[in-house]
């Protein structure tokens, strides 16, 4: 299909009236909605009319009621998006102290073995100490028995069980 000027005539028209792509794509035929968006920006067509399927209201005036006037005003907060912090989350909280609801026990931190990659067997810990890309990285390197790629500390941080998320994140929501 080609933009011929009868049909970027009537492309402009369509636009200004303040048809959505897709109607436009819809009228003319043989063209996509994102060709016609395509065509708008390579026309620089950004002023566009609008299309409505109301009559405009129109503004009452303060005193006509007689009565109390109120004023409305949002309360919702505006949202802001500045840069690259367009999708950083904002937020107020109070600061409150959240109750640990797991048992407690006797929790040993193991020493490391620092074993390196090659070092390692199917029964040696593969949790990672360090920076990969540091010279001092290496593993921990402790005996997992038959319960995965961890020892048993590393599996309790790398494994939480569903009601234990489910309870940490109703505390902070």
């Amino acid at each position: 299909m080609n933009w011929t000027d009868e049909r970027v005539e009537l492309l402009k028209k369509l636009w200004a009236e303040g048809l959505s792509a897709s109607q436009i794509a819809a009228q003319l035929g043989g063209v996509s909605r994102n060709a016609v968006i395509g065509k708008v920006h390579r026309l620089k067509l950004s002023s566009r009319g609008r299309a409505t399927s109301t009559a405009p209201r129109q503004k009452t005036s303060g005193s006509s009621g007689g009565g109390t006037r109120r004023q409305q005003r949002s309360t919702r907060p505006v949202a802001t998006s500045v840069g690259a912090t367009a999708l950083k989350v904002r937020f107020e909280e109070d600061a409150v102290a959240y109750q640990d609801l797991r048992p407690v026990e006797d929790v040993v931190v193991p020493i490391s073995r620092n074993l390196q990659l090659v070092e390692l067997t199917e029964r040696t810990c593969k949790w990672p100490n360090g920076d990969p890309l540091e010279t001092d990285f290496s593993f921990c390197g402790n005996d997992t028995g038959e319960t995965g790629p961890y020892c048993t500390f590393h599996s309790r941080l790398a494994y939480q069980p569903a009601g234990e998320r489910r309870r940490t994140r109703q505390g902070r929501g």
